[in-house]
């Protein structure tokens, strides 16, 4: 049993806690925005910042989809088998292809995208911020006339958004051609009937879901863990760290997107 004090001291700063919780989360908000104001501003967009911007679409894209192209790949296809075997055993092998569609490529696949993109990209990106402008590089660029947001931030977040996006249509591609494969061979026979059952999967509703729950993933994966650690406020008496925070921010958020991509699909 935990000692009376403790509960009290819980429950005294109980307010405080939550107050710090709900002004993390509106910096966030605000920092979003100004994202957005940046982003549609043609000023973004002069030759050092498209420069800088391309560098970081190259490095967070380009050495990370290939490993994911085929991890996702070759997981889908145990998976897939799987799916198969069982089907085939039950006797419900009409329904096999529509089951992996919508197991793999609807659910799975931009979850494991969004996750891998954050490790790999995202967060790496916001300690990279951090342990700039603890050497003084936003005041360097403040003096020279440029401004942080424009010439380090927004570029880290526009990877990040592209490479979530990449990663979750690339193993899709993969991921839908291996299903084609398992089931039919490598035959173009089967063809009609597979795109009949992918389209009855994809209708106009359910592929509205998916484009807004890839893009709506990619943006939380992107923007969270920099905000996070850029515009968090000290934290007083905690053991976690401003990159920890980010990344259950980043894995709540992605349940919550998950949640209402389920509600939407299937209500």
């Amino acid at each position: 049993m935990g000692r009376p004090g403790s509960r009290e001291t819980a429950l005294e700063e109980l307010p405080q806690t939550t107050l710090r919780w709900l002004s993390g989360w509106w910096r966030i908000i605000l920092f979003g925005a100004q994202l957005l104001v940046l982003t549609l501003s043609p000023s973004s967009y002069k030759r050092d910042s498209r420069g800088a911007m391309a560098r970081h679409l190259y490095l967070d894209t380009a050495p990370t989809l290939p490993w994911f192209t085929v991890l996702s790949a070759l997981i889908s296809l145990v998976i897939i088998r799987i799916v198969l075997v069982t089907s085939v055993s039950y006797g419900l092998s009409q329904y096999a292809l529509e089951m992996v569609v919508r197991v793999l490529v609807l659910e799975l696949i931009p979850l494991a995208a969004a996750a891998f993109a954050a490790l790999r990209c995202t967060i790496p990106n916001a300690a990279e911020l951090v342990a700039l402008r603890a050497r003084g590089g936003f005041d360097v660029l403040r003096e020279s006339g440029a401004e942080p947001l424009v010439h380090e931030v927004l570029p880290r977040v526009a990877a990040g958004v592209f490479a979530t996006l990449m990663l979750v249509a690339m193993s899709c591609v993969v991921t839908l051609l291996l299903a084609y494969v398992s089931v039919y061979g490598f035959i173009a026979g089967g063809f009609d009937n597979y795109s009949h059952t992918v389209g009855r999967v994809f209708d106009s509703s359910v592929a509205l879901i998916f484009v807004l729950k890839a893009f709506f993933l990619s943006v939380a994966v992107a923007v969270l863990p920099i905000a996070s650690v850029l515009y968090d406020g000290p934290r007083v008496r905690t053991r976690t760290s401003a990159e920890i925070q980010s990344l259950l921010r980043v894995f709540s958020m992605i349940l919550l997107i998950e949640a209402a991509a389920l509600v939407g699909n299937y209500s």
